[in-house]
């Protein structure tokens, strides 16, 4: 199969360099794919289920009655020194055609998280313009949000009881869910079918998506610095299959002619903005943006209209809330 070296060059400048495998053979796979990944024993139920100590990983705290006004934003409160300030700092993607990526001819960020972040931008100080992203990889998520580098996450984040311990959620603004990306004359139709053979699989670090597949039996795992660089090994013939959710491997479908998505949905994956942990203030106004953002149609458009023509209707999910806030 011939792939086009335009592809292979945009996935490149997209991705990053640094790359683990979990591959059973090393010396099968390329030098710059062969420092190994720890492979603890596999888990019995994927990481986005809960577990004994979180009822549900989706339910967030109750949204605040009304959107506050800049004025009744308390002193001292993340939202009152936003205000102050005269910006949000959101972290996001710059490399996710659908949810975050930088447009080529503008230079501009474009996508469903971005319009996402701009309605808060605009929720809190008037200007949906009032707002700095930078761009962060998938394990860099909680990092810069424990740090205090950004207010708040955009990066098609799944809520998970074990992320809740570290950082907070708003409700859930999307229900995704993993599946497979792999050549349109690959004969993997199933993650089992990797499995069996070995195939390899790539996977961004700092996700969900490793610890499912090694729930499902697979080995040869090849875990990189962020989703984007899976494509260019993809295109280089260098990796079977591509793992994510399944509006990401969208937007690679759209890059790569030669690829299709296959497979069940290997997980359930409700999708929300990140915060710091103790910040349950501000997730509350989060919360009431984005209820009112449900009820006038306007998250209904972001998604329909980023998805368009894509054959895949979007799913806001069911927000959920009344998480305690002691």
């Amino acid at each position: 199969m011939k792939r086009g070296l335009g592809l292979v060059l945009l996935a490149v400048l997209l991705g990053g360099c640094g790359v683990n495998t979990a591959a059973t053979d090393p010396e099968a796979v390329p030098t710059a794919l062969s420092r190994a990944l720890p492979t603890p024993e596999p888990a019995s139920t994927p990481a986005a289920s809960a577990s004994p100590e979180c009822d549900d990983a989706a339910s967030s705290y109750d949204p605040l009655p009304k959107v506050l006004t800049p004025e009744q934003f308390p002193a001292g409160s993340t939202l009152a020194k936003i205000r102050a300030r005269g910006r949000l700092i959101v972290g996001t993607a710059g490399d996710k055609p659908l949810l975050s990526v930088r447009d080529p001819q503008t230079g501009q960020l474009r996508g469903i998280d971005i319009e996402i972040a701009r309605a808060m931008a605009k929720a809190i100080l008037g200007d949906e313009n009032a707002i700095e992203f930078r761009t962060i990889t998938y394990g860099a998520r909680e990092q810069v949000l424990t740090s205090g580098e950004v207010d708040l996450v955009a990066h098609s984040m799944t809520m998970t009881c074990d992320r809740w311990q570290r950082v907070g959620f708003s409700a859930e603004y999307y229900r995704d869910g993993q599946r497979l990306l792999v050549r349109t004359d690959s004969k993997v139709k199933q993650v089992e079918n990797l499995a069996k053979s070995g195939g390899s699989v790539c996977v961004a670090t700092g996700t969900t998506t490793i610890d499912n597949l090694r729930a499902l039996g697979v080995k040869n795992i090849v875990a990189v610095d962020d989703a984007a660089d899976c494509l260019a090994y993809f295109q280089r013939d260098e990796v079977d299959a591509i793992t994510s959710n399944v509006l990401i491997l969208l937007g690679y479908q759209l890059q790569d002619k030669y690829a299709r998505i296959v497979g069940r949905p290997l997980s359930d994956e409700p999708i929300a903005l990140g915060f710091r942990k103790d910040d349950v203030q501000f997730i509350r106004f989060a919360n009431a943006v984005l209820a009112r953002m449900r009820a006038d149609g306007s998250l209904q458009r972001i998604f329909s209209t980023a998805m368009t023509g894509l054959g895949e209707k979007p799913n806001l999910g069911e927000p959920v809330y009344g998480r305690s806030e002691g």
